[in-house]
């Protein structure tokens, strides 16, 4: 099973434990209008209780998969969980839009809501390193997919932030080789940053993990 059906089954089986501790408090509605449980969805994110929001998002689907309110509704999910910090599940919103909705006129928002997720995800250099790359790559094919996009500019901000970490990343690493005597293994780290469209001279540290000051 790969790791990110893994993350997918266990968004799945949270919310569907949420939904039954729910109705074990409170939430035992049923049968109601698309437009009923869309507007408890916004009082929720507004009142900051998101999992009330993942609830209502639940019946609102079983009840009314074909609701022009699914659209909103699930990109409202988004910004709340990604605004929360819960990027995975900011991620599963993002995908179920894309899968449902995306098309010519905003394949390009969802593609660089999906890469936020992913980049704002990065809290540790060390740990988050598979992370790190894949995130860079899916930058660079957006830039190639989507050259027209009014999102290039923040895409390249956060390209470059992600190429910075590396480099130190990779000097980090070269470093520890060097006091521990493997000098060939910490040549292989500066031979990758020897190759990196940035050096040190370019950097300067972000005061906030990563993103630093992208998004503030």
């Amino acid at each position: 099973m790969s790791v990110k059906m893994k993350i997918y089954l266990a968004i799945v089986v949270s919310m569907a434990i949420l939904v039954g501790c729910g109705k074990n408090e409170e939430v035992t509605e049923f049968n109601k209008s698309a437009s009923y449980w869309y507007e408890h969805i916004a009082e929720s994110i507004a009142s900051n209780n998101l999992e009330k929001a993942d609830e209502y998002y639940i019946s609102l689907k079983s009840e009314h998969m074909l609701s022009p309110l699914m659209p909103t509704a699930i990109l409202m999910l988004a910004q709340a969980h990604m605004q929360e910090e819960e990027y995975l599940l900011a991620g599963y919103y993002l995908d179920e839009f894309a899968k449902r909705y995306a098309d010519e006129s905003n394949y390009d928002y969802v593609a660089y809501m999906k890469l936020k997720a992913a980049f704002l995800g990065i809290k540790d250099a060390y740990k988050d390193q598979k992370l790190i790359l894949d995130t860079i790559a899916d930058a660079q094919k957006y830039l190639y997919r989507y050259p027209g996009s009014r999102y290039v500019p923040l895409v390249n901000a956060m390209l470059i932030r992600l190429h910075m970490t590396q480099y130190l990343l990779n000097e980090n690493i070269a470093a520890l080789y060097e006091r521990i005597d493997k000098p060939e293994a910490a040549k292989i780290y500066r031979e990758k940053n020897a190759k990196s469209i940035v050096n040190m001279d370019d950097i300067t540290p972000p005061e906030k993990g990563i993103a630093g000051k992208i998004f503030d």
